[in-house]
């Protein structure tokens, strides 16, 4: 299962993540988001890109929006991949090749 929203054949539906679970096109406010956060549906958005906490240490993880643990894409979660790859870019033949 991948753990970055939008990547593989499986990876994370409910993400617990306000723009992930709210329709666009609905019109709410601070109360009303609470019906969509108890919804048994996917998130009707994709995060594309958000790196979710991933499994316990027993290797197991819920699927859910209420899991806010494993569930919510996060910054700090993110920085260790985007300083790896950042290394990569900056020392691929491929980008020198480029300048």
């Amino acid at each position: 299962m991948s753990y970055l929203v939008g990547y593989g054949d499986k990876y994370p539906q409910y993400v617990h993540h306000r723009g992930a679970s709210i329709p666009t096109d609905a019109d709410t406010n601070c109360k009303e988001g609470w019906k969509y956060l108890d919804s048994t549906e996917p998130n009707p958005n994709v995060a594309t890109g958000a790196l979710v906490g991933g499994p316990f240490l027993n290797e197991t993880y819920i699927d859910s929006r209420n899991n806010s643990i494993q569930g919510e894409p996060t910054t700090y979660n993110s920085a260790v991949i985007v300083g790896l790859l950042s290394g990569l870019v900056s020392t691929s033949s491929v980008v020198q090749s480029f300048t």
